[in-house]
């Protein structure tokens, strides 16, 4: 169990908090704005697009409830910095667009 008052890995920990909280609901209002109104994406991206929306909603809320985001996932055999499902989900969702994106379009 670690808060944590930054970004991923802990960047932007020292005085983040103010800006961080209202980057997560930002980029969430963006994301929900571009999946209403945008175009049809095919399934990485919807998958990726909808991935990044629940990984920024969730710590965007821990972040406006709490002032920080609960990390809980440490694999201290390989020195790995703490995270959360979240940041997992956000790091998936990326990597999706990026297989949208080098994807062949047929």
């Amino acid at each position: 169990f670690v808060t944590n008052t930054g970004a991923a890995f802990s960047l932007f920990r020292n005085g983040g908090v103010f800006w961080l909280r209202w980057l997560s609901l930002l980029v969430s209002l963006g994301l929900m704005a571009m999946a209403w109104f945008g175009p049809r994406f095919n399934r990485w991206e919807q998958v990726g697009y909808g991935l990044i929306l629940g990984g920024a909603l969730g710590n965007g809320i821990d972040r406006f409830i709490s002032g920080y985001v609960v990390d809980f996932l440490d694999f201290r055999l390989i020195h790995f910095p703490v995270f959360n499902l979240a940041d997992v989900s956000i790091n998936i969702g990326i990597w999706c667009l990026i297989i949208a994106t080098f994807r062949i379009k047929t």
